[in-house]
């Protein structure tokens, strides 16, 4: 085995004897993945992944972003390149640096997808990349391995995935009238018709005019250029919005003041200043969209995106360059939350990469507005470590109850399964603490278990 069946669980005999009956009884509970980035095409078309590395290198940033740190080009592991020209080179160039991945959670994501779906005892190496390559390519040709089989077989009951206004849906539009009871559902993502850095912006909102037959020339129109996106949305199973800005300031101005700010940025003249108080402007907008239209709104800031100008010149935008940086919570939504933070309709899920902010902030946010209610552990922190620091600084103030369980915020689907085991296992580990420290009554536990795995994800994300 490449894994042991006790991983994660604590050494003490008997608090691990706690874990080992908590995970039981939900580890083979539905994965319930509200907040990720696979793509609908792979279950509108259901076609065969092309490749290993296809699957495992080329679109999960964990991987070819600690390569990439070792000195192995983004060019030799073929980024961005449709189709590969040559992907065995590109996995036994993998494969001779999974040494890299020790101790990671990456390692624990692989190795639960090497040894659960394709039945590998021995750990990757340089001397068995191609008995890896030829075993799993030939898999990946079978039945079993298309892309709604595995969602069969991973148990997964919903899947969400993150889409821009511009996207016409086609490919969850095709789903839906194929007559597969699968559920994958799409997320509005605004950012690129709400953020005046993204390239091409005046165009973008010329075209979601197009899109939505709205004047965006006007404050007015195209507020309801986002409405008509969203109702879209809505119409094709959205429950959620997502919004990755730079930081979480918002703003609540006059209607004659936005006006004003939306002409300056999308004739191009905005500086700095003025772009970041249009994004939070728009944080502001959304959520009174929220208010009315009843998505839930998750906010995932603090990432200076792109930090790497050479790659992101070479090969575009999210290609593994991204760095947290600190993020004030308690001043930056003061404006939102005055205007709509004490309406128990309204469901925002707050993300953090500033893990100081916690207990200082979000937990105390999270335990008095109504509206709040803190998201998982995230990119960088969705490690066992990552996990339980959350649990032990979020919980003495926030609850268990004002947290939405666990999303796996991936677009590597393999890794799917082992992230909710990973979150499974660590948060039974943390349950079981606290009944051997006599803190929890065993049946409290178990009741929580499964409400962590999947109660409070289905109620926040209203599935």
């Amino acid at each position: 085995m490449l894994l042991h069946q006790d991983r994660l669980f604590p050494s003490e005999p008997v608090v691990r004897s706690i874990a080992r009956s908590l995970y039981a009884s939900v580890c083979d509970l539905p994965i319930i993945s509200p907040h990720g980035h696979t793509q609908a095409a792979w279950f509108a078309q259901n076609e065969f992944f092309p490749n290993p590395a296809m699957l495992f290198v080329q679109p999960d940033h964990y991987v070819y972003r600690m390569l990439y740190s070792q000195g192995v080009s983004m060019e030799a592991l073929e980024i961005g390149q449709m189709p590969m020209e040559n992907p065995r080179a590109v996995w036994r160039i993998f494969a001779a640096h999974y040494h890299l991945f020790r101790g990671t959670p990456t390692r624990m994501w692989l190795d639960f997808a090497f040894q659960e779906l394709f039945g590998f005892e021995e750990r990757l190496s340089e001397r068995n990349a191609d008995f890896y390559y030829d075993r799993i390519a030939e898999l990946l040709a079978t039945e079993g391995f298309r892309p709604r089989a595995l969602y069969e077989r991973f148990g997964i009951e919903v899947l969400a995935t993150t889409d821009s206004p511009l996207d016409s849906l086609e490919d969850h539009a095709a789903i839906r009238n194929s007559g597969w009871s699968g559920r994958i559902l799409p997320t509005f993502r605004p950012d690129a018709v709400v953020d005046p850095e993204f390239d091409g912006f005046a165009e973008r909102i010329r075209m979601l005019g197009e899109t939505t037959k709205e004047d965006t020339s006007s404050w007015k129109g195209y507020l309801n250029a986002l409405r008509k996106s969203r109702a879209h949305f809505r119409s094709l199973g959205c429950t959620a919005t997502d919004h990755g800005h730079p930081t979480v300031q918002t703003a609540d101005l006059a209607e004659s003041e936005a006006a004003g700010l939306f002409a300056s940025v999308i004739s191009g003249k905005a500086n700095s200043a003025q772009q970041e108080l249009f994004r939070a402007q728009m944080l502001t907008e959304m959520a009174k969209m929220s208010l009315e239209d009843g998505l839930v709104m998750q906010i995932h800031p603090g990432s200076v995106r792109n930090h790497n100008r050479l790659i992101f010149e070479r090969f575009g935008r999210d290609t593994g360059a991204d760095i947290p940086r600190p993020t004030n919570y308690v001043d930056a939504l003061r404006p939102l939350l005055d205007r709509v933070g004490n309406e128990p309709g309204l469901t925002i899920i707050l993300f953090t990469l500033d893990e100081s902010t916690y207990s200082r902030e979000l937990a105390p946010l999270a335990g008095h507005y109504p509206s709040l209610r803190l998201g998982p552990p995230w990119w960088f922190h969705d490690s066992p470590e990552g996990m339980m620091r959350f649990r032990e600084q979020v919980t003495e103030t926030a609850g268990f109850y004002n947290t939405v369980g666990f999303n796996d915020d991936t677009r590597a689907f393999l890794s799917i399964p082992a992230r909710h085991d990973v979150a499974r296992r660590v948060d039974c580990s943390f349950l079981a603490r606290l009944v051997a420290d006599h803190r929890l009554d065993e049946d409290e536990a178990f009741d929580l278990a499964r409400e962590l795995t999947c109660g409070l994800v289905k109620k926040a994300y209203r599935l």
